[in-house]
């Protein structure tokens, strides 16, 4: 199958430390390689991969301190896909919604994933008029918001089974990866170390936007209890392996309706059990009491810490091979081509009758 792939020009595919939608579509760029479908990526010119490279910008746009506008990158992206849209079978779109209105005005075989949140005041409208564009969400509870959708299918993320290391011991200490936001719930997190004294290490990147929060919510609790909580800035490739892997649980306190949790399955591939707050999609990830606990407080949070003990790793490390492997991911969007392919066709056939 003639695959395009294409990602966002925000982060390199892979990123080198925090993103993870490019992380997804690097994943599963090389397992459909490695099926042997012949796939072409497009995406930032930094990227690596081991398909064929069509670089949409020199580097990642976030890394780019020549870049203002991020928009105009992404509408000659998309410019160029439908310009060769005839070279693949089925077009594979990770931007969000800036390529809809080429799907409906080109004969192709489209899916898009939406990766993000979907805010009824903002999408609602634009999924209803493009009923025609095909989509593919993340997680069941990803859909809650607009239901009505076009959805084609759900595929939760995966991640390659050797990217990382099951430890059967953990140091004492809990951690909390991904950025820092109030969405996040940081605060949560650092609250729950001071209740029990259980150390927390903090490996999260911090963006411009949510800079004034840092200094001014979370910079001031750092000094306060030095001793006890750890702020690490960003970690990628072999320090996050050991900083997931040698923790006593991941922390993921959000605040909003998640709609996969990406860290989530990483830590379960290290067999570290995840403390979850049971918002959006963490009960399709956790199973309470079997690779981790979902809780509605702190207080809950803190009656679950001792249980971890109880949690056994392997079954940890035995729920994302079951489930979030990358083979399954790709096997599960190539059915979903496959679908999106005959529809062309029959389409077509009509057409001509």
């Amino acid at each position: 199958m003639r695959i395009a792939q294409i990602a966002p020009l925000f982060e390199s595919v892979p990123p080198d430390l925090y993103g993870g939608s490019e992380r997804v579509v690097s994943w599963l760029t090389e397992e459909m390689v490695r099926m042997g479908h012949e796939v072409t990526l497009f995406a930032s010119g930094d990227s690596r991969t081991s398909a064929t490279l069509v670089p949409g910008c020199e580097r990642a746009l976030w890394r780019d301190s020549s870049c203002r506008e991020t928009l105009p990158h992404h509408v000659l992206l998309v410019e160029e896909v439908f310009r060769r849209a005839s070279e693949f079978d089925v077009l594979h779109f990770h931007c969000d919604y800036v390529h809809f209105p080429l799907v409906r005005r080109h004969q192709a075989a489209t899916l898009t994933t939406m990766h993000g949140l979907l805010h009824p005041p903002d999408l609602r409208r634009l999924l209803e008029e493009y009923y025609d564009v095909p989509l593919v969400s993340i997680s069941q509870s990803q859909r809650s918001p607009i239901p009505t959708a076009n959805w084609k299918g759900s595929v939760h993320h995966g991640l390659p089974s050797d990217l990382h290391t099951f430890r059967e011991t953990a140091e004492e200490y809990i951690a909390f990866l991904g950025r820092i936001s109030p969405d996040k719930g940081v605060e949560r997190a650092i609250d729950l170390a001071i209740k029990t004294q259980i150390p927390l290490r903090i490996a999260a990147k911090i963006y411009e936007e949510d800079r004034s929060y840092f200094h001014q919510k979370i910079e001031p609790l750092l000094k306060e209890h030095a001793g006890l909580v750890e702020f690490l800035g960003e970690v990628g490739g072999k320090d996050k392996d050991d900083f997931l892997g040698n923790a006593k649980a991941l922390i993921f306190p959000v605040e909003w309706p998640e709609p996969f949790g990406l860290v989530m399955i990483e830590a379960l591939a290290c067999g570290t059990p995840v403390l979850a707050w049971n918002r959006g999609a963490v009960p399709e990830v956790i199973d309470h009491g079997v690779n981790g606990f979902t809780v509605d407080s702190v207080i809950q949070a803190i009656e679950c810490l001792p249980l971890l003990n109880k949690i056994d790793r392997r079954t940890c490390r035995l729920s994302f091979e079951k489930r979030f492997r990358s083979e399954q991911m790709a096997e599960k969007y190539i059915s979903l081509y496959q679908g999106q392919i005959d529809n062309l066709r029959s389409l077509r056939e009509k057409a001509h009758v």
